[in-house]
């Protein structure tokens, strides 16, 4: 089995993962199996909805029926994890789970990465992938919370805005 944690999918009954999550948790505080489950998320969503026209925030599951729980994969966690009230079992073939990829796991956004960038707002950057490969520009934004950079390129005479990956871009060295 593997020796480092990884991510797994577990499948629940409707309405039950807050159950599963909270029943895991608890295990794992009970047997001290801290070092074999690391962590159990539910992903969820920030929506605005609209009832009895007025906007109103609520948070609402990406994944209804699944939980994810980081892991080391042994006999003992597998049976532990399979056996919670609630958990119907691992998403995988047959008694074999299978663990999320790494691009799975950004593109869920279940762990966050530091992103640490070379240029800051008012930078002179190149565009090294896309459509716009090779213009130099000015950054004018970063949001590393979705990791684009917004910078102004001069097109035909024109400044013009673009959004793009953080790693899209690169500092021009003077």
């Amino acid at each position: 089995m593997s020796d480092s944690a990884k991510w797994y999918v577990v499948h629940t009954y409707s309405g039950y993962e807050n159950t599963v999550k909270a029943t895991i948790e608890k295990h794992v505080e009970n047997r001290s199996m801290h070092d074999l489950i690391h962590e159990v998320k539910i992903p969820l969503e920030t929506v605005t909805e609209i009832t009895d026209n007025r906007p109103k925030v609520v948070e609402r599951k990406v994944f209804p029926g699944y939980v994810l729980v980081k892991m080391v994969m042994t006999d003992e966690t597998w049976h532990l994890v399979r056996n919670v009230r609630g958990a119907t079992g691992f998403v995988g073939s047959g008694n074999k789970p299978i663990p999320l990829t790494d691009d799975e796991i950004a593109a869920l956004g279940v762990e966050k990465r530091e992103v640490v960038v070379a240029y800051q707002v008012g930078d002179t950057v190149k565009i090294t992938d896309g459509a716009l490969e090779s213009f130099l520009g000015t950054v004018e934004e970063i949001d590393l919370d979705r990791s684009k950079v917004r910078v102004v390129v001069s097109m035909f005479g024109r400044e013009t805005p673009v959004e793009l990956e953080l790693d899209q871009v690169e500092l021009v060295q003077d």
